[in-house]
């Protein structure tokens, strides 16, 4: 299981997806161009102190991630085919998250394996892409059994 972010608009945004995957132990992929400069220490600063037991992969573009995807690439798209509730996920999946500004271009959602959407109440427009993450990544651990387990005293 993996995370991936096409193009994100805003760092506070990509620390917060850092947080997440150290806290979920799940790797954060980042498909450049982002829309602010990106370098390590830039990473290191978004995630704050959570930037070290993250798991990050750069791809310097769209194909370059797609040849790396190790499963099925999943899009979270407002555009999706089915509510994320009632799809199947599997332990090796691409979780797939839009740029904040745009979402993702046809030619990627098209290219993706499977998509789905996050239900909201009539009239509303669209979550937070860290929030569409924490929502999505944790229902694909639970289904797939790889929420991390707790330690006990």
């Amino acid at each position: 299981m993996l995370m991936a972010l096409f193009q994100p608009d805003i760092p506070q945004n990509l620390g917060a997806a850092l947080r997440l995957g150290a806290c979920l132990g799940v790797p954060v992929h980042v498909i450049e161009p982002c829309g602010f400069p990106l370098s390590d220490k830039g990473i290191r600063r978004a995630a704050m102190d959570y930037g070290e037991p993250a798991e990050v992969k750069r791809h310097p573009g769209w194909a370059d991630f797609r040849r790396e995807a190790p499963g099925r690439i999943v899009l979270f798209t407002t555009k999706g085919a089915q509510p994320f509730g009632d799809f199947a996920f599997r332990p090796d999946d691409a979780l797939l998250f839009g740029r904040e500004s745009a979402g993702v271009p046809d030619d990627v959602h098209d290219a993706c394996d499977e998509r789905v959407f996050i239900p909201l109440m009539p009239g509303r427009r669209s979550l937070n892409v860290t929030v569409s993450a924490a929502i999505a990544v944790s229902e694909a651990l639970r289904q797939t059994g790889q929420m991390p387990k707790p330690l006990v005293p």
